[in-house]
Parts: C-alpha cells; sequence; structure tokens
C-alpha cells in the first residue's frame, strides 16, 4: 500500500488499485435530508447506457465542504492554466428529469 501523508499529520492510507483511479465523465447527484449521493459514471459514445465507476455518500457538511474545496482547486487550476471553457451547446444530462443543469 502506498502511503500519502498529509500536512496537518494526517496519514491516508491509498492501496494500488484504488490509486489507479476510474475514468469518468459523468457525476449524478441526488440528495435527501441527510445526505449527499455523488455517482460517478462513464458514458461512451454510441452505447445508451452510462456505468457508474464509484459512489460516494457524504454528510451535507461534507458535500458543502467538498463543494468549497473544488471553487478553490478550480480557481488555482485557472490561475495557472487559464479559464476552463464548457461548452454551451454540449447539453448537460439530467437522469432524474429535472429541468435546468444537472
Amino acid at each position: 500500500m502506498n502511503e500519502v501523508k498529509k500536512p496537518q499529520g494526517l496519514e491516508i492510507q491509498l492501496d494500488e488499485q484504488v490509486a489507479q483511479g476510474n475514468y469518468c465523465n459523468i457525476a449524478l447527484i441526488a440528495h435527501s435530508t441527510s445526505e449527499f449521493i455523488i455517482d460517478f459514471a462513464t458514458m461512451l459514445p454510441g452505447l445508451p447506457k452510462a456505468r457508474v465507476k464509484s459512489r460516494v455518500v457524504l454528510t451535507p457538511e461534507h458535500a458543502k465542504r467538498l463543494l468549497l474545496s473544488l471553487q478553490e482547486n478550480v480557481a488555482r487550476y485557472e490561475n495557472s492554466f487559464g479559464k476552463i471553457n464548457i461548452p454551451t451547446k454540449q447539453p448537460m444530462i439530467d437522469p432524474f428529469g429535472h429541468k435546468g443543469n444537472a
């Protein structure tokens, strides 16, 4: 197992299979009063189904912390490499049938 040490003294274990990661190009998000569920999936051209590769269940507090951390990291990325452009003509997929962005 690989071990990654964080500056705060937190030791995180990361086994080799998990460290390889999964390619995902869709994140499906649902929530209840007590949890947020994020399914990370891969959709391939020509196939009618997206295959879920990983599911993460978070408390609302941890979901908000994740949101803030992602915002901070995207800002750092854009400061280093330039703005991330999202094509406007690409349709947003909402598997739950809601209107607006997925």
